[in-house]
């Protein structure tokens, strides 16, 4: 019976339009694989800046940080990222903003991303991306204020 419900409800908030809580809300700083330990699936963050286009990580090439496995395409962008990890990056660690602006922490998809003011957004659904591609000012904002009081809720 709690199975049905849980599924109804996820069911309901798909067709809302809302996250499924079931599926992609998560508790981490920063956006994990729970089975492979690989942030942002393993795709390159530097890659969005340098490749404009979300290219996957090898494992040759891998750096730990912030309790995640990031990988990379080559030597050049793990240390890129090593040296500014703040930079490269997913912004709120990759959970998407306007989801945070809504108050719910809710995975970003790495296939799904912008880049605006030279910082990284991912996102979970294309709606949210094309919301934010709109105004980012305004959801920036509202994902500002609400970030600091999730972020304390999340897993160090």
């Amino acid at each position: 019976m709690i199975g049905l419900l849980a599924g109804l409800v996820a069911a309901f908030a798909a067709l809302a339009g809302g996250p499924s809580p079931a599926a992609a809300q998560t508790t981490e700083r920063v956006i994990v694989n729970r089975y492979t330990g690989l942030a942002i699936e393993g795709y390159d963050p530097v890659a969005y800046f340098t490749d404009a286009r979300a290219e996957p990580g090898r494992p040759d090439f891998e750096a730990s940080h912030a309790g995640a496995v990031w990988r990379f395409r080559n030597e050049s962008n793990r240390a890129s990222f090593v040296a500014y990890p703040g930079i490269y990056g997913p912004r709120f660690g990759g959970y998407d903003p306007i989801d945070l602006a809504r108050g719910v922490t809710y995975a970003g998809n790495p296939r799904l991303w912008l880049i605006v003011n030279q910082r990284l957004y991912l996102f979970g659904r294309e709606q949210n991306r094309d919301v934010f591609a709109a105004d980012p000012a305004s959801a920036l904002r509202e994902a500002d204020a609400r970030w600091p009081a999730l972020e304390q809720g999340l897993a160090r």
